[in-house]
């Protein structure tokens, strides 16, 4: 990494928004490690502020540009996770979410700043930088329904043993945990829809452009949430047999999203 004013700036910022992560991550947890009182409003302040600041050194450390190599695609995905994180922590306060979303968000911030090779953006026309932006939100808003799908077995797990302790009373109820999942899978599917009608509309050659295992895994990511949705609204799919779908979509489109590249890049050492 080159060493310059602008770059020595960028490092320390990058610093600070790991730090403000952690730091909302453990006001969040608070409640539900030591049952203490609830420091939700605090932690989303703190987390808003990590938000940007990532943002922030994102658009500065590629010029405004988007960078799709490995280290650098985590820590934009996962700063889009963090937004929305928010967004639905002000819709529907699950505190739960932030404990999960934001140290994990930390660490890639962290690997792409500290670790990662530097790379350079590609040059993209328009309509690839639409397909990269709604697959994006696609995969997003898909990891937050995961991280609920988590939230729900635990919260399943301590009730089915009996294990209510004041940590369980922090967390939202049952029933709008799950509600709220299938709402973001609701929102994923469509936005994953999009992303395969976008991609085959914009990009060329799959197979030259080492994209048919990302189209393959992707589609059947689809067939995954768009079976679950389906047995939710015809069979009143729930519970574990719903938890263990989510899960099992997103790790089909953990694999199709970065898996691919990681093989192609740090692997391999193709350009994507």
């Amino acid at each position: 990494m080159p060493h310059s004013p602008a770059m020595a700036a960028i490092v320390l910022f990058a610093l600070l928004a790991v730090v403000l992560y952690l730091v909302a991550a453990t006001a969040l947890a608070r409640p539900l490690l030591g049952g203490g009182q609830p420091l939700n409003r605090s932690a989303l302040v703190l987390a808003g502020a990590a938000v940007l600041i990532h943002a922030g050194t994102l658009l500065s450390a590629h010029r405004g540009s988007l960078d799709l190599h490995f280290f650098s695609a985590l820590s934009l995905m996962a700063c889009v996770v963090s937004a929305l994180t928010l967004v639905v922590n002000i819709w529907r306060p699950v505190a739960g979410l932030g404990v999960i979303v934001f140290p994990l968000t930390a660490l890639l911030l962290a690997l792409d700043t500290f670790a990662a090779p530097a790379t350079a953006p590609l040059p993209l026309e328009w309509q690839i930088k639409l397909h990269v932006t709604v697959a994006l939100l696609a995969f997003s808003v898909l990891s937050i329904a995961a991280a609920l799908a988590i939230l729900l077995a635990v919260q399943e797990r301590a009730l089915r043993h009996r294990q209510v302790g004041s940590w369980m009373r922090a967390l939202p109820p049952l029933t709008l945990t799950e509600t709220l999942m299938f709402r973001l899978i609701g929102a994923g599917f469509l936005l994953l829809t999009l992303t395969l009608l976008t991609g085959i509309l914009f990009v060329d050659n799959l197979f030259g452009q080492h994209l048919i295992h990302k189209t393959v895994l992707s589609i059947i990511a689809w067939l995954v949430f768009g079976t679950l949705l389906i047995g939710r609204w015809r069979h009143g799919w729930r519970g574990r047999s719903a938890v263990n779908l989510t899960l099992v979509g997103m790790g089909v489109l953990l694999l199709a999203f970065f898996g691919t590249k990681a093989v192609l890049e740090l692997i391999l050492h193709r350009t994507p």
